[in-house]
Parts: C-alpha cells; structure tokens; sequence
C-alpha cells in the first residue's frame, strides 16, 4: 500500500483543497484512494485547527506588536461572508476558494460549537472531494486520449 502517497494527498489538501486531486493524479493512485485522501487530508486539518484554533489566536495576539484594527477590509469581508452564508456557505466555500485552515478559522472566530464545524466541513470536504476528484480525473483521462 502506497502509504507515502496517501500522505502526500491529504498535505496537498490541507494547504489548499485542490491540491489534494491533482497530486493523487500525478501520483497515479486511483480515483476512490485520491478521494478518501483529500477528505481525509482536510478533516485532519480542521479538526486540529477547530480545537487549537482559539489557542494559537490568543498566542499570536499575545507576541503582536501593534494590535490589529477592529475593523479593516480583511475584517469586514469575513463579516459579510458570515452575514450573507453562514456556517453551511463557510463550508461548503472552502474547499473552492478558503483553505481548509482559513475556512476553519473564520468558523471558530464566529463562535461555532466545534461538533458543527465538523459535521458541515465534512459535509462538504466529502462533496467537494468527490466532484472536484472526478472532473480531474475524467480531465487527465481525456488528456491522454487525445496525446
């Protein structure tokens, strides 16, 4: 069993989602293997960034210099997402445009019971997962048809 390549997919996909499809692609691992790796690769990201999330907030709060402003454009935009979709269009826009350490983030500013966070980002890493691996996979295998 090709451990280290599982690995390789669920790193890809805790820095950025799509990462996880196109490295299980490279790798030549197969389309159910690719799946189960990015979900597995962004779960294992936002359960540790939901539970330690508060803490390293409160750490680097503490070692800043200049405090941030209350309100600022960065600020504003997260308010407004939260505004207009809520937890459920956190998650289910992570895996697209967030990161999954950005996504969980912004849910654990707002206050979002952890049990939550994880249901709805598991909701949607599997979604994602599945819809995001496929098209790149049917992509790969058009590419080689037509090479």
């Amino acid at each position: 069993m090709p451990f280290g390549k599982y690995f390789a997919v669920m790193v890809a996909t805790a820095l950025k989602f799509i990462g996880g499809p196109l490295t299980g692609v490279s790798l030549g691992i197969s389309l159910i293997e690719t799946i189960i790796s990015t979900i597995a690769g962004m779960m294992v990201t936002v359960t540790i960034v939901a539970f330690l999330g508060k803490k390293v907030r409160e750490i680097i709060n503490k070692y800043r210099k200049v405090k941030p402003k209350l309100f600022n454009k960065r600020s504003r935009r997260a308010v407004k997402i939260w505004d207009r979709f809520g937890l459920i269009g956190i998650a289910c826009l992570t895996p697209l445009f967030f990161t999954p350490i950005g996504g969980t983030l912004l849910a654990v500013s707002f206050g979002v019971p952890i049990p939550k966070i994880l249901f709805w980002m598991l909701i949607f890493a599997t979604f994602w997962g599945i819809v995001l691996t496929t098209l790149i996979y049917e992509i790969a295998d058009l590419r080689a048809f037509f090479m």
